[in-house]
C-alpha cells in the first residue's frame, strides 16, 4: 500500500512524539538515579563542576575547550612585474604565460617590447 507524503509526515509527527513521551519518562528515571547517588556519596555542586569556585578541572568539567587559533602564515607579496601591454595586463614573468601575453607574440611582438623598463 502506497502512502502519500501527508500520510507519512503525519506518521513522522506522532513518532517524534512518543519518542518526546518515552525521553521524558526516561529522564525521570535518570534523574532519581543521579540524586540518589549524589545523596549517597555526598557529592556537591563543585564536586559536579557546577560551582565557580572548585578546582580548575571542576569549573571546566562538562564544558567544550577553545582550541587555540592558528596564527596565519603572512601572504607571499606580489611578485615585481616585467612585463605589460597597452590594455594595462601585467605578468610578473613567474608561472603560466597569460593568454594576453601569448597573443601579443603571435601578433609579431617581442618579449623585450612587452618589458617595463
Amino acid at each position: 500500500m502506497a502512502k502519500t507524503l501527508t500520510q507519512l509526515n503525519a506518521q513522522i509527527a506522532k513518532l517524534q512524539k512518543e519518542v518526546e513521551a518515552v525521553k521524558a519518562k526516561e529522564a525521570i528515571g535518570v534523574i532519581e538515579r543521579i540524586k540518589e547517588a549524589i545523596a549517597h556519596y555526598g557529592l556537591t555542586a563543585a564536586d559536579l563542576g557546577f560551582s565557580r569556585r572548585g578546582t580548575k578541572a571542576a569549573e571546566t568539567a562538562g564544558k567544550v575547550v577553545a582550541k587555540k587559533k592558528r596564527k596565519k602564515m603572512a601572504k607571499k607579496p606580489a611578485g615585481v612585474i616585467r612585463y605589460r601591454d597597452e590594455a594595462g595586463n601585467t605578468w610578473t614573468g613567474h608561472g603560466k604565460r597569460p593568454r594576453w601575453y601569448l597573443a601579443a607574440l603571435e601578433s609579431g611582438k617581442t618579449p623585450e617590447d612587452l618589458e617595463v623598463n
